[in-house]
């Protein structure tokens, strides 16, 4: 499996429902929905499976819903002898993908997305952050247009996201005077974000200071596969560095077409998106061209992978 990357999708990939079909199928996922449970002190795999909605959305609960339900559908690839070459994760993803490489257990990986979640929903008042996407323009224009809103407030790239997509964030003016200018440069879309909070920027700092303390006493450690990291898209294995990329990659922006670029330079030509969505796999297609790409969320799409390695269920 040398050609092969597993991508692990973050935040926004979620849905009520997600999950619950595997559950019924897979006794693996079955002992990580249970793990969950017992380790969090509160029903997780009832709202995956049931809602509501508006509570799933919840930052505190939508990460470690989504880390449970990508590493559900992990293990039962895990469990028929697949393991990849390389893993990444999309800002939350990341922490799947560490699980999956063994460098977080899953039960500190969902204590420590759990605090995670809290502390990026706590760092800035409501209202008072957003995002936006930018569709259509190159990353240079987009960084001169944040740097040209600036007057306005805070306002910076978060996700590069690739396919001609980066998501600015920052206080609510200034990422509105960005999107405006961003028009003006040239973006054929800007869609602003119904999201809880700036992400990824340097708002979020007292976050990324909570998660130093908190990753500071993490049990982490070394990865037996190379990940990807956020901050750098280079790969990393070390457990010191792995700590350090996670606290920082909560106030810097997530490289992911960067990440996806050095994939390809590496050989990757099979990408396999481990989770709920369809995101990352659209983003594959487009940034690796003639790639084989993978989305395996629900029982059909591993019904024919588990197939292939010649077992039923």
């Amino acid at each position: 499996m040398e050609n092969q990357a597993f991508l692990f999708p973050g935040q926004g990939s979620q849905y009520v429902g997600m999950g619950a079909d595997l559950y019924d199928t897979y006794a693996e996922v079955r002992d990580v929905y249970d793990e969950a449970d017992e380790v969090l002190g509160f029903p997780l795999r009832r709202l995956c499976f049931e809602g509501p909605e508006e509570e799933l959305r919840l930052t505190v609960n939508t990460q470690p819903a989504l880390l449970v339900t990508s590493i559900a559908i992990y293990r039962i690839l895990e469990q028929r002898g697949w393991q990849p070459k390389w893993v990444a994760g999309h800002s939350l993803g990341e922490y799947s993908a560490l699980v999956a490489a063994r460098s977080l257990t899953l039960a500190e990986a969902l204590k420590l997305v759990r605090q995670r979640g809290a502390f990026m929903q706590e760092a800035v008042p409501s209202g008072q952050g957003t995002m936006a996407a930018i569709l259509g323009l190159e990353n240079a224009l987009v960084e001169e247009a944040c740097e040209e809103a600036k007057a306005f407030g805070i306002v910076e790239p978060a996700n590069y996201n690739g396919a001609g997509q980066v998501v600015i964030a920052g206080e609510v003016k200034a990422v509105e005077k960005a999107a405006q200018v961003a028009k003006a440069k040239g973006a054929k879309k800007v869609v602003m974000l119904n999201v809880s909070a700036p992400f990824h920027c340097s708002m979020m700092g007292q976050a990324a200071t909570s998660m130093a303390k908190v990753l500071a006493k993490a049990e982490i450690q070394d990865a037996i596969l190379p990940l990807i990291a956020n901050v750098s898209a280079k790969p990393i294995q070390k457990a010191e560095d792995i700590r350090e990329s996670l606290i920082r990659q909560v106030d810097h922006p997530v490289k992911w077409e960067q990440t996806m670029q050095f994939l390809a330079q590496q050989g990757v030509t099979e990408f396999y998106e481990i989770g709920p969505g369809k995101v990352l796999s659209g983003l594959a297609k487009k940034i690796v061209k003639g790639s084989t790409v993978n989305s395996l969320g629900d029982r059909g799409s591993l019904q024919k992978i588990v197939a292939s390695s010649g077992e039923s269920g």
